[in-house]
């Protein structure tokens, strides 16, 4: 990595960041506490994730509405088709474009038991692409998708998921943001197989922190992403120092940004996981400097 050629460099032509919605008050905090601190780098959308099975519902419509009232941010909230029939999804669809929401990240979902096989509800939406035409008939969102560049862990081959984004695409999503992945090579390779197969919408890298690298690796096993040796190594034996795991980690995504940046990719999107100092850091390091509001009026 190069702090100058970071330094040199365009900023990215769009980025975002997206938060979880909180389970207690003090993780309400904290959650306003990052939304303030990014407020600033008016990023192009800020996402808020659903829980498995919808479980987080309630939370991520109030989160998104208060995005919408107190702040300056254009809220992007996550959909899932999982346990829930067409009819309260449809609600939940309408409530978001009455609370003011603009944008959705339309996903399959996970079951509620993270152990049990994916199971589509019977009165339910089939599948991810019949989500987003569900979106699109209640009303005009901004539909982002995801995308596995390692492969969907229950998907049978990388070419079986570029199929599947196609199927979205055509059913009216406009970008794909990707799962987490540290070699950046298997996600430049992800985009010239997606545009190969006549698929040409951003493919926009997601950036995972790895300041609490026990859960990075939990995670990583979960979803199919791949934890490079090289990576365990950074990490070695500071299992109980986090003040060192902070600059490892803000070195990490650094590079991450960097080396995706001379692989063609000007656009981002940052898991802040609900923590905004190492985001904040690293976008300082990009060039993405704070907008003033009168300056962003102007724009």
């Amino acid at each position: 990595m190069s702090l100058k050629r970071l330094a040199d460099r365009e900023p990215p032509v769009a980025f975002s960041f997206e938060f979880f919605p909180p389970k207690s008050e003090e993780m309400e905090d904290q959650l306003w506490r990052a939304i303030r601190r990014l407020e600033p780098l008016a990023p192009t959308f800020v996402s808020v994730t659903y829980g498995a099975g919808g479980s987080t519902r309630d939370r991520t419509h109030a989160t998104v509405k208060r995005i919408v009232e107190e702040t300056r941010l254009r809220p992007a909230a996550h959909l899932t088709c999982v346990a829930a029939p067409r009819a309260d999804v449809d609600g939940v669809i309408g409530d978001y474009w009455k609370a003011g929401v603009r944008h959705i990240v339309a996903l399959r979902g996970d079951m509620p038991d993270p152990a049990a096989p994916y199971s589509a509800h019977a009165q339910g939406y089939q599948s991810t692409p019949e989500l987003i035409e569900g979106i699109r008939r209640v009303a005009p969102f901004e539909i982002s998708v995801s995308a596995y560049p390692e492969k969907h862990p229950d998907s049978s081959s990388l070419d079986v998921d570029i199929a599947l984004l196609k199927r979205k695409i055509e059913a009216g999503a406009t970008r794909a943001i990707t799962q987490f992945a540290f070699e950046c090579e298997a996600v430049a390779r992800f985009r010239d197989r997606v545009a190969r197969a006549g698929v040409f919408v951003p493919i926009v890298p997601g950036l995972m922190p790895t300041t609490n690298f026990t859960g990075v690796k939990r995670m990583a096993a979960r979803c199919g992403t791949h934890v490079p040796d090289w990576l365990v190594r950074l990490y070695d034996g500071l299992e109980n120092d986090l003040d060192s795991r902070k600059v490892v980690a803000a070195a990490v995504l650094a590079e991450q940004v960097e080396q995706l940046q001379a692989l063609g990719f000007s656009q981002f999107h940052f898991y802040t996981l609900n923590q905004a100092e190492l985001t904040y850091a690293v976008c300082r390091m990009l060039g993405i400097v704070p907008v003033a509001p009168d300056r962003e009026a102007v724009a």
